[in-house]
């Protein structure tokens, strides 16, 4: 595998060498094994490892961050506050442990009067086994080797295997050294953590017996691929993946003001508009169209991630541009980059985007938006219903609107996995509250989040443990609850 400079065109760094199936089966067979060791080690100890290894990312920001930079063109600033993102997420999960309600543990004391008689049952959430985490392209640091889904997977107690992703394996092979050095220096078992390399050896990951889980994040057809993979093997498996979203942005009447164009300019524009939660799809009153159009064109683009995915977006918004379904209102500038693309923005009606829906709400990554006029926002409650699932709903309001601002916002639930209000889409908080996740395309499965406290949920499965002694129950269940965490004892919650 190659990497290159978007800047330049010309390639960067040592080659790194696509996995074959036969070290695809010796490292998730050596996960496997590890998991073993992994998944009894308590809590408060893997939270210590993991504190450990976000020391470790930090100690090496400097040869990391130049690294990305080189290979991603994303820019010194942007990859320095990623990678500091990617150490608070490992420690963000050493709280979770510590704390100890997400194994959501629940005692149940025996009671032989009620119909059925019901017996002693005690039920918390055990780790699955070895998962198989891909490597985003946008986020060579959060979302990839070291990022969210490895974070949550380990913290459960699972193992991981990482596929990196081939455009940035420099950076991937970089980080996946610190990661594998800490675990070792840690006192981790030997095998927990490992990577690959190459579409080839992500098939046979999906594919291998030893893989309890999948984590994704990339395209709609590449995740759904994977997705059909996992589930048609003699024993599917859980496929957590995050696809693709337009992310609509609702501008009432009242907040369509000059001044709220060049924030919706900036998170257009904000890494050359490649994040999952860019503002793709605005609906505004016609009269704020030229607002917006110029607070694009002021902008700059740069250096797309790779070439793939600069001419994916060139080729999707010229034949956007030139069909008859829309307008150009305004066009940002190019850098003079190897693969470079400048913002673009688009304008139709509501009636007309009501009748081509499918293909107006296609997904153009990078920094370009569609703006869909309108003239009341009774007229917006039908099409926002028929939105394909969608990471972020967003609704810009003054307290004149809050009425409507509400009616929307029960609209966009539906279809939207995080509503937002009087602020932009791009950023995504990693707190104990966060839910980045939607029904699809945005995610394989709505329930559940890829950031945040509770993305560790897709890792861990129920498990209840009925008439066992006390002595042979796991510590979180055990009566006098030596661990000091939260639990649901006949139907209470509280730390008893």
């Amino acid at each position: 595998m190659q990497g290159y400079n978007p800047r330049t065109g010309e390639p960067f760094g040592e080659p790194v060498a696509k996995t074959p199936d036969s070290e695809v089966d010796r490292i998730a067979s050596a996960a496997a094994v590890a998991f073993s060791a992994w998944s009894v080690v308590p809590a408060a100890d893997r939270a210590v490892v993991l504190e450990k290894v976000a020391d470790a990312l930090d100690a090496e920001s400097s040869l990391l961050v130049s690294t990305a930079d080189s290979e991603t063109a994303l820019g010194t600033p942007r990859l320095t506050t990623e990678l500091k993102r990617t150490t608070n997420q490992l420690r963000l999960f050493a709280e979770v442990l510590r704390e100890g309600s997400y194994v959501e543990a629940t005692l149940d004391s025996a009671n032989p009067d009620i119909i059925p008689p019901r017996p002693v049952l005690r039920r918390v959430l055990r780790p699955l086994g070895t998962v198989a985490v891909f490597s985003a392209s946008n986020f060579p640091f959060a979302f990839s080797v070291a990022g969210g889904d490895t974070a949550s997977a380990l913290a459960s107690g699972c193992s991981v295997v990482v596929k990196a992703h081939s455009a940035h394996p420099s950076t991937s092979r970089e980080t996946a050294r610190v990661v594998v050095d800490a675990l070792r220096e840690a006192g981790a078992p030997e095998g927990v953590f490992g990577i690959v390399h190459g579409t080839e050896a992500g098939v046979a990951l999906v594919k291998h017996s030893a893989v309890r889980a999948v984590g994704f994040t990339g395209s709609t057809g590449g995740g759904r691929a994977l997705f059909d993979l996992a589930q048609g093997r003699p024993d599917p498996i859980p496929f957590y993946g995050e696809l693709g979203s337009v992310n609509p942005t609702v501008i009432l009447p009242g907040a369509a003001t000059p001044d709220i164009a060049e924030g919706f300019a900036q998170s257009l524009t904000m890494g050359v508009g490649q994040f999952c939660t860019n503002p793709g799809l605005v609906f505004a009153p016609e009269s704020l169209v030229p607002a917006l159009g110029e607070a694009v064109a002021a902008t700059s683009g740069g250096a797309m991630l790779n070439e793939r995915m600069c001419d994916s977006y060139k080729a999707g918004t010229d034949a956007l541009a030139a069909s008859d379904l829309v307008s150009v209102v305004s066009t940002g500038t190019r850098p003079d980059e190897a693969w470079a693309v400048a913002p673009l923005l688009f304008a139709t009606s509501v009636e007309v985007f009501e009748e081509n829906l499918e293909k107006l709400t296609e997904e153009h990554f990078g920094p370009a938006a569609l703006i869909v006029t309108y003239s009341s926002p009774s007229e917006l409650h039908s099409v926002l219903a028929k939105l394909p699932g969608t990471l972020t709903g967003t609704v810009h309001a003054a307290e004149s609107d809050h009425a409507e601002a509400g009616e929307i916002a029960e609209v966009l639930r539906r279809v939207a996995g995080r509503l937002i209000f009087n602020a932009w889409p791009t950023g995504v908080a990693v707190a104990w509250g966060q839910h980045h996740g939607g029904p699809w395309p945005a995610t394989t499965n709505p329930l559940h989040t890829s950031v945040g406290a509770t993305s560790i949920r897709r890792w861990i499965a129920p498990v209840t443990y009925q008439s066992w002694p006390d002595a042979l129950l796991p510590a979180e269940l055990q009566d006098a609850n030596p661990l000091g965490i939260p639990r649901r004892v006949d139907g209470v919650l509280g730390v008893h």
